[in-house]
Formats: C-alpha cells, sequence, structure tokens
C-alpha cells in the first residue's frame, strides 16, 4: 500500500501541529507548513523522539501560507514527488487581538484577509488537484464561530468568511470529491486562546493532543 501523504497548513503550533504530531504517529509522512522555523523544528524533535515501528515522518516547509509563489511550488513539488495528497489539513490562521470593530487595526485586518480569507480562496485551486489524484481524499477545515460576536470584528469576520468558502467547495464536491470536512474543534489551552481569554481556568480545557486524536479519527 502506498505511503499516506498529508498537508498540513498552520503545524507550528497548537491544534495544527498537534495532528501533525497524531498522523505522523499513524505512518502519514506529513507535509508541515508554517512561518515559524522554530516551531517547526519543535515539531519534528517531538516526532522524531516518539517515532515508534511504522511512524511517519515530517517534511518541514517554511513558508507564508500568503505567499502565493511558494505556496505554488510546495504544490508542484508535491506532484512531482509523491503525485497526489490523500489529506490537507488547513490550520493556518491570523487572530488579530480583539477590539471593537471601531477601533480594528488597519494591519491586524489586511493580515486577517490575507491569510484567513485570500489564501484559502488561492490554496483550494492548488491542493484541489493533488487531492482529486487519489480517490478517497480529504480536505478539513477548522471552524471556530465568532462571527458577529463582540470584540471579535477581524477575527469572526475573515473566519466565518474562510468557512462560508469551505462550505461552497464541500458541497459542490460531495459527489465528485475530494471529501470536505468542517469541524468545530474543543476549547483548547493554546497561545490564541489565552490572548482571547486571559486569566481563563485552562484546566477545564481539552488537551490539544486529544483533540487531535478526535479528529484525525474522523478522517
Amino acid at each position: 500500500m502506498s505511503q499516506r501523504i498529508a498537508l498540513v497548513t498552520g503545524a507550528s503550533r497548537g491544534l495544527g501541529s498537534a495532528m501533525a504530531e497524531e498522523l505522523a504517529s499513524r505512518g502519514w509522512h506529513v507535509v508541515a507548513v508554517a512561518r515559524t522555523v522554530g516551531g517547526l523544528e519543535e515539531l519534528d524533535d517531538r516526532v522524531k523522539a516518539a517515532r515508534q515501528p511504522g511512524a511517519g515522518e515530517l517534511t518541514l516547509a517554511p513558508m507564508d501560507v500568503t505567499n502565493d509563489e511558494a505556496m505554488a511550488w510546495l504544490c508542484r513539488s508535491i506532484h512531482d514527488r509523491w503525485g497526489k495528497l490523500d489529506l490537507w489539513i488547513h490550520a493556518a490562521v491570523h487572530a488579530a487581538p480583539l477590539s471593537p470593530a471601531h477601533f480594528i487595526d488597519t494591519k491586524d485586518w489586511d493580515k486577517s484577509i490575507a491569510t484567513n480569507v485570500r489564501a484559502t480562496g488561492v490554496l483550494i485551486p492548488m491542493v484541489a488537484p493533488l487531492l482529486l489524484a487519489q480517490a478517497g481524499a480529504t480536505a478539513m477545515f477548522l471552524d471556530d464561530p465568532h462571527g458577529g460576536d463582540m470584540n471579535y470584528g477581524a477575527y469572526g469576520a475573515t473566519k466565518a468568511a474562510q468557512i462560508a468558502l469551505a462550505k461552497s467547495w464541500q458541497a459542490e464536491t460531495a459527489r465528485i470529491g475530494p471529501r470536505v470536512l468542517i469541524e468545530t474543534p474543543a476549547p483548547m489551552p493554546t497561545a490564541t486562546r489565552a490572548r482571547f481569554h486571559p486569566g481563563e481556568d485552562r484546566a477545564r480545557l481539552s488537551d490539544p493532543r486529544a483533540e487531535a486524536a478526535r479528529l484525525v479519527s474522523l478522517i
């Protein structure tokens, strides 16, 4: 059986990192994409330290999902090496600081649109042919519904737009593939959530590793 290949965008921290680690533990070869080189190297160290017989490996891809040329080169490289993708998990996100709508910083607004919306719309056409080359391939998007919530203007609006795009793709591919899953993870003690909810009792939140295992089991 050919090796299963996964692309995880936003793999250097939080749930994206945990899912890349979980997939590798189950024998997948994971192409891990993120801007943070240090986070990717730490992920690689954890995967190597925990490696058991039959475990998979990582290919680290330190690049920005908003860089069209870099992502096109990456997809071409995946095609040339493996000719397909079995899975794409899109966990890359820009979480702008909470702010009333009339105080949103322009740079944060632009970055939110570029990362959460535009990059998703650019990546889907790039990744789709790789998924279509493998029967039963899956794309997974991670919802975090805050659209319209107080102080969540930049993050909530752009994340809602991302998921709306994913839902359109999901409807369009229901019969022809690839399968598109849209899942809402449980609240987890990530760095992003800590910025949004300082002082929260983190002991009551779900372990990212357990949540990653749950989500991977859906694939």
